[in-house]
C-alpha cells in the first residue's frame, strides 16, 4: 500500500471517529472503526507520525499525502484531548447529582496522581487481560447454575483476606447473543478488587439458543448465588452493586428495577434479588420503542424480534414492555450512575437521556448521568485514556455509596 493510500486510510478512520456515520445499518461498521480509533488515538497518532516521518526521508515526497497525515494528526490530537477532558466531565456529573461536597464523604480524597491520565499503563492496553496490573486474586469458572459454562462466574478479590467487603456484579454485553465474562469490565474489576471489593463476573445463556428471558433469569440467579455464597469469599451478601455495558447495561438496569420478580426467578421465587445500586454503560433501555425514536423501533423490529425475543412486537407487545427498563421505573428504584457516549452509533444516546430523565422524575434515590462527547460504544472494554477516567469516577461513586450505606446501617442498628 502506498503512503498516500495509508494516509487516506488513517484520515478516514479519524474522520469517522470525530463524526461517525449515522444510521442503523452503518452503525456497526462505524462503531468498530470509530471505537478502535478513538480509544487508541495515541497509538494511531504514533503510527501516523512515524509513517509520515519515514516518507519524509524518501527522494520523492507526496505533498497531498503529507497534508492528509498532518490533518489526521490534528484530528487524533483532538480525540486525545477530548478523552482527557472526560475526567472533569465525570467529576462534574458526580458533583451535580451528589453535591459539591460528596468527596468529603469518601474515605480519602483522590490525589492528583489518581486523577491524571495513566500514560504508562496505556502503552499496551491489552496486557491487562493476560496479567493484572495490580496484586489481586482471580478464581475462575465457578458454577452458579445448571447451564454449563453459560452459568459460570469468576471472582476478582483482593490479594489479602477481607470480610464483609462490598460486592460488584459485572454483566457482559454482546447483543444478548455473544460475549463472555472474561471480555468486559476487566479494568474496573481489577481496580476495585485492589481497593478491597469483591467483583463477580458472570456468563449467562445467550440467544438464539436460549431466547428471552433466559438472560434476565440468569442474572437474577447469579444474585441469588452471591447472597448464599459470597461471604465465603470475603463479600457482604447484603450489599450488591451491579454494572455492565450494552446488553449488559440493559440487563443491569432491568435487574435493578425488577427485584424479586417471580416469573424471572423459576425455582428461586422467594430469593432476594434486589441490588443496592446500578451502573449501566451505554445500555439499551427501550425494547418496546416507547421513546418513539427511530433507532429503538428499528432495533426492536429488525434485530430483537428475530434474534432475542423470538416474537414480534405485534404478536406480543407485553414481552417487549416488560423487558424495557424505561417502563419499569418506580419511586423505589435504587441509586443509578448512567454512562453513555454521545457518538454511540449502536445505541444512540437519546435512549440514555430519556431513561435518565424518567429516573429523575420518579426515583427517590440518586441519579448520576455522565454523557461523554466523542465516545463510541464499548469505550471501557480495555484501558484507554477515557476508560481510566470512567473507572476512577465509578470508583468514587461506589465508595461514596458504600459509605452512605454503612452509615445508614449503623443508624438503623442504633450504634451510630
Amino acid at each position: 500500500m502506498s503512503f498516500r493510500r495509508r494516509a487516506l486510510f488513517y484520515a478516514a478512520l479519524t474522520a469517522n471517529a470525530i463524526r461517525p456515520l449515522p444510521g442503523f445499518r452503518a452503525g456497526v461498521p462505524s462503531f468498530f472503526a470509530g471505537w478502535i480509533t478513538g480509544e487508541m488515538a495515541p497509538h494511531w497518532l504514533a503510527i501516523t507520525t512515524a509513517d509520515a516521518a519515514t516518507h519524509l526521508t524518501a527522494k520523492r515526497r507526496d505533498p497531498v499525502a503529507l497534508a492528509l497525515a498532518g490533518a489526521t494528526a490534528v484530528g487524533l490530537g483532538y480525540l486525545i484531548n477530548q478523552a482527557r477532558r472526560d475526567q472533569q466531565r465525570a467529576e462534574d456529573a458526580l458533583s451535580e447529582a451528589l453535591g459539591e461536597d460528596y468527596q468529603d464523604q469518601l474515605d480519602e480524597l483522590p490525589t492528583p496522581a489518581e486523577l491524571a491520565t495513566p500514560w504508562r499503563s496505556l502503552v499496551n492496553p491489552f496486557r491487562t487481560f493476560r496479567k493484572p496490573p495490580v496484586p489481586i486474586r482471580v478464581e475462575r469458572d465457578i458454577a452458579f447454575g445448571e447451564a454449563g459454562r453459560r452459568n459460570f462466574l469468576d471472582i476478582y478479590r483482593p490479594a489479602a483476606e477481607v470480610e464483609n467487603a462490598p460486592v460488584l456484579l459485572q454483566v457482559h454485553g454482546g447483543a444478548w447473543i455473544l460475549g463472555k465474562k472474561e471480555e468486559q469490565g476487566v479494568p474496573l474489576m481489577q481496580h476495585l478488587a485492589a481497593k478491597g471489593w469483591i467483583c463477580v463476573a458472570i456468563n449467562y445463556r445467550l440467544s438464539p439458543r436460549d431466547s428471552w428471558p433466559a438472560q434476565a433469569v440468569d442474572v437474577k440467579k447469579a444474585i441469588h448465588w452471591i447472597r448464599e455464597n459470597i461471604a465465603a469469599y470475603g463479600g457482604d451478601p447484603d450489599y450488591i452493586a451491579i454494572t455492565g455495558g450494552s446488553a449488559g447495561g440493559h440487563l443491569t438496569a432491568l435487574t435493578a428495577l425488577t427485584p424479586n420478580t417471580p416469573e424471572w426467578q423459576p425455582g428461586f421465587e422467594d430469593a432476594d434479588t434486589s441490588v443496592q445500586l446500578a451502573v449501566p454503560h451505554y445500555g439499551v433501555y427501550d425494547f418496546a420503542g416507547s421513546t418513539g425514536t427511530k433507532s429503538s423501533t428499528q432495533m426492536r423490529d429488525l434485530f430483537l424480534a428475530k434474534w432475542v425475543m423470538k416474537t414480534t412486537w405485534e404478536e406480543d407487545p407485553q414481552v417487549y414492555q416488560d423487558a424495557s427498563p424505561i417502563l419499569r421505573i418506580t419511586p423505589d428504584a435504587p441509586d443509578f450512575f448512567v454512562i453513555h457516549g454521545a457518538h454511540d452509533t449502536l445505541v444512540p444516546v437519546d435512549q440514555a437521556r430519556q431513561f435518565v430523565a424518567r429516573l429523575r422524575e420518579r426515583s427517590k434515590r440518586s441519579v448520576v448521568y455522565a454523557e461523554l462527547p466523542g465516545a463510541q460504544h464499548a469505550f471501557d472494554v480495555f484501558p484507554s485514556i477515557r476508560s481510566a477516567h470512567v473507572v476512577r469516577a465509578i470508583d468514587r461513586y461506589l465508595h461514596w455509596h458504600w459509605n452512605q450505606y454503612r452509615r445508614e446501617r449503623l443508624r438503623a442498628s442504633g450504634t451510630a
